[in-house]
């Protein structure tokens, strides 16, 4: 069974450089990897506030939260 792996960002180049260097590295058959862009899907901030994000860009590996770099607050978004 895969582990589900959220990759939360916003679209700002260190989270684009981010998502290619990070997100498409992970194992395809090991993980289900779903990118989601906080700037275009808003509605969402709540889930990754939930789930401990503080800052984008974010790799959400069950439950635990790997703050990657430093694009921008979670709180800049809003």
């Amino acid at each position: 069974m895969k582990s589900k792996a959220i990759f939360y960002h916003a679209g700002c180049p260190v989270c684009v450089e981010a998502e290619q260097s990070v997100a498409n590295a992970l194992d395809k058959q090991d993980y289900d990897v779903e990118i989601v862009h906080l700037a275009e899907q808003q509605s969402r901030i709540e889930e990754a506030e939930s789930a401990g994000v503080k800052s984008v860009p974010a790799l959400l590996l069950g439950e635990k939260v790997f703050h990657i770099n430093f694009g921008a607050a979670l709180s800049d978004l809003k």
